[in-house]
């Protein structure tokens, strides 16, 4: 179970820096088949080891083993008790509803966006795929330049490698359930 939980997060971290395992086995000094054996769970890295690999990335050697010792295989979470993760200016509050959940391949977020809240002018790109539900309201979605809007219980998905941006429609609130993968990293 732990080579499994280290390796996911060392690979979901190298992607999300933009590396390759010869960029990282380059700036860790870890040789690129000890990077792919960790990655896919066929070894336990040593000490040592994983302080090199959390040093290419700044960060403490306890971001690889955290979630070994914390976190939960089932994640109940009852009307209004999720974690919230992202407030901006009173405009835009997340809350998930997977956090805490160990080694997840995947995140669950509500969304409540406030009259005239966008995600900005620029198109978002990323890794993964998201799927996102209207629960009430209206939204305006920009995917690689095509348009699409979303009236409650409406849903699109898409890859997020796609430039996309959104916007809220609705004179109110609008509410969205958000599904991405892989999980993004959110700071706890």
């Amino acid at each position: 179970m732990v080579k499994k939980l280290i390796g996911k997060k060392l690979k979901a971290t190298r992607l999300k820096n933009d590396m390759t395992i010869q960029d990282l086995a380059s700036r860790s000094k870890v040789s690129s088949n000890m990077i792919s054996r960790i990655e896919r769970g066929l070894t336990v890295p040593s000490v040592e080891i994983l302080m090199k690999l959390a040093d290419a990335f700044g960060m403490s050697i306890n971001f690889f083993v955290e979630e070994a010792e914390k976190g939960s295989t089932i994640i109940h979470t009852k009307r209004g008790q999720g974690e919230p993760i992202f407030f901006f200016e009173d405009k835009h509050q997340i809350t998930s509803l997977t956090q805490g959940l160990r080694d997840p391949g995947f995140s669950v977020f509500y969304d409540t966006l406030e009259k005239d809240c966008c995600s900005g002018e620029g198109g978002m790109v990323h890794i993964g795929e998201e799927f996102a539900l209207v629960l009430k309201g209206e939204m305006e979605f920009v995917i690689e330049g095509s348009r699409f809007v979303l009236a409650e219980g409406d849903s699109i998905t898409f890859k997020a490698t796609m430039p996309h941006r959104w916007k809220n429609l609705y004179d109110g609130q609008t509410l969205v359930l958000w599904v991405v993968s892989p999980a993004p990293y959110v700071a706890q």
